[in-house]
């Protein structure tokens, strides 16, 4: 479980309802993971002890999911993990809709070193599936595999979610079902269907909307940042059953639309 965690406000329905079901931190902090390609990479600066050093780092999952690195032994990182094995990476929603802030972002905290020789096939094959071109210089002998060992996980998820979360739970956790396919959802139903979005608010959110923007989504239902008025807010909708593949999605979406269409001319009859 979360060891802790605040969630409030943007994410919470305004009239009183339940909470909209959601994944848990572990299971969100393992998606935005699974979805990112780079990172921050900050090291104990050698050259100046104390100071943190960043990078910016492609990096590959083993199958627990930490995180590993193909670097240079002339890379200043290399040098710094040498010296000082804490390290931590810091992997942001590249993809984000609206809000820069509203954004999930993850610090993965621990201890970089060398991938032992056991296990270097399977971290080479994972790493070279994310990054084909790294085929060309992954035999160099001055570039090695090395991996960070996560220690302690930090999520926050926007605005009013974050929290310490567990490296059992992140282990235990697996990558959202639409991890793949979530982009090309938000980006369908932003530009093609707005209208929908705003009727979505209504009807499901509780909230008069004059615009309404889908900023992610996943199995179980989907945020939105809603402008009413001079306000801006952010609130989950939940899908009415687990979606679990974009066509199950489209489905249950086609499916709220018209509940809320049907449900909008009744309240004005």
């Amino acid at each position: 479980m979360t060891k802790s965690s605040r969630q409030h406000g943007d994410g919470a329905p305004s009239d009183g309802r339940p909470p909209v079901p959601e994944p848990t931190f572990a299971e969100r902090v393992r998606t935005l993971v699974y979805r990112s390609l780079t990172g921050t990479l900050s090291t104990v600066s050698k050259k100046h002890p104390g100071v943190p050093f960043g990078s910016l780092m492609p990096y590959g999952l083993d199958e627990k999911g930490r995180p590993t690195f193909l670097i240079s032994t002339m890379a200043v990182h290399t040098h710094n993990v040498s010296n000082d094995r804490r390290a931590s990476l810091f992997v942001s929603q590249a993809d984000a809709w609206g809000e820069p802030l509203n954004a999930s972002r993850v610090t993965l905290m621990g201890g970089a070193g060398k991938v032992p020789d056991a296990e270097l096939e399977g971290v080479r094959e994972r790493y070279l599936a994310r990054y084909g071109n790294a085929s060309y210089w992954v035999d160099f002998d001055d570039f090695s595999f090395y991996r960070l060992e996560i220690e302690d996980i930090y999520f926050v998820g926007g605005f009013g979610a974050m929290g310490w979360v567990t490296v059992d739970d992140y282990y235990s956790a697996e990558a959202d079902p639409l991890s793949d396919s979530a982009q090309g959802i938000i980006k369908h139903m932003n530009e093609d269907h707005s209208g929908a979005l705003v009727l979505l608010a209504s009807r499901y959110a509780g909230v008069e909307a004059d615009e309404a923007l889908m900023t992610s989504v996943d199995r179980l239902g989907f945020q939105v940042r809603i402008k009413s008025g001079v306000d801006v807010m952010s609130r989950r909708i939940g899908f009415l059953r687990e979606a679990r593949s974009p066509e199950d999605a489209r489905k249950v979406l086609v499916e709220m639309v018209k509940s809320a269409r049907g449900h909008e001319g009744g309240a004005h009859e």
